[in-house]
């Protein structure tokens, strides 16, 4: 009995890069800690911002999988990113600008 398209991709990589990937958060923690105890005037928003964008990019590849999912749930995750951050620009200016 035939039931059309059974096909399964695996994309189990070893708990190596598990590993990796946890020491590497765990190293963007300690240097965005560092961060917020050294003063770098208005820098240190913008440099706190990247790492914690780099964090967040590390734990939606690997840990969520979304690094192995088809193009179309990419582009549904980066549209409704896209929406999020215009709702925060829009917020943004409300407050800044009353």
């Amino acid at each position: 009995m035939e039931h059309g398209n059974t096909e399964h991709k695996t994309h189990s990589h070893g708990y190596g890069i598990y590993v990796l990937v946890w020491l590497a958060l765990i190293a963007l923690t300690s240097i965005t800690v560092t961060v917020a105890g050294v003063d770098f005037g208005k820098l240190a928003l913008p440099i706190a911002l990247f790492i914690a964008a780099v964090k967040s990019a590390l734990v939606i590849n690997y840990f969520m999988h979304i690094k192995f999912e088809e193009p179309i749930f990419k582009v549904f995750l980066l549209l409704s990113g896209m929406t999020l951050l215009v709702i925060f620009i829009l917020t943004f200016f409300d407050v800044f600008y009353r």
